[in-house]
């Protein structure tokens, strides 16, 4: 699903450069839940920029898929964007006056692949996928409870399908026990969906749900093992 392969990424120039990346190489299968940990500054949320198609390396290749990502054209990584990859938010992002529905539905109305009458069934199916009840579709967001937004938010990241759910800091802004609920709900589409699932976070105990757990200090990768999840997994198996 990803190859990233000696990845450097340089900001500003001459005496001003920052190098945020230094080299980092790693794989991630379809299938797999992984966690790419860090404090902050540590170059986590450049590696996301990048595997999300949002930046470009400086030097190195990322291939998503078996594409080189710097290859592709600013229509193509749109596309890409928009059909490959599902983005979960610390913040949200949903409209706030706006009904469930139409907040999941706002993908497929830039995706002209999808006919009309299928959207109103693909949000069903992403509400449900998400842990969401049907019932709360016609409700707004801004009615919701902060664990109900941001699985409203999951279930539009799910609506176009896409191979990869890349999630930046998911419980940022939840309190301990709704944040359990949200993991749970990765737990669940990764374990019986099968969905690739990358989580963004500098919180030990967020990653610890992943099955592995990458860990990024100072634009190095420092680690890269398996967790208690995948391991209690493998003596289950």
């Amino acid at each position: 699903m990803i190859e990233v392969k000696n990845v450097t990424k340089t900001y500003g120039a001459g005496d001003a450069a920052f190098q945020a990346l230094k080299g980092v190489s790693f794989t991630i299968d379809a299938g797999e839940f992984v966690a790419i940990m860090g404090p902050s500054g540590s170059g986590k949320s450049t590696t996301m920029h990048i595997l999300g198609c949002l930046d470009t390396p400086t030097s190195g290749t990322y291939r998503l898929k078996g594409k080189k990502v710097s290859d592709m054209t600013d229509e193509e990584l749109a596309k890409i964007r928009s059909e490959e990859i599902g983005f979960v938010f610390q913040s949200f992002n949903l409209l706030a006056r706006t009904t469930v529905a139409r907040n999941v539905m706002l993908p497929l109305i830039y995706d002209e692949k999808v006919p009309v009458d299928e959207r109103a069934e693909r949000v069903r199916a992403a509400v449900r996928a998400a842990g969401l009840d049907e019932s709360l579709l016609e409700r707004k967001s801004n009615q919701l409870s902060g664990g109900q937004i941001q699985r409203v938010a999951i279930a539009r990241a799910l609506v176009n399908d896409p191979a990869l759910i890349l999630a930046d800091e998911p419980t940022g802004n939840l309190d301990t026990k709704t944040g359990e609920l949200v993991l749970g709900t990765f737990q669940k589409l990764n374990e019986g969906h099968g969905r690739t699932i990358v989580v963004i976070t500098h919180e030990p105990e967020v990653a610890e749900h992943a099955a592995r757990i990458i860990t990024v200090r100072d634009g190095l990768i420092v680690s890269d093992s398996k967790t208690h999840a995948r391991r209690r997994a493998e003596l289950a198996d």
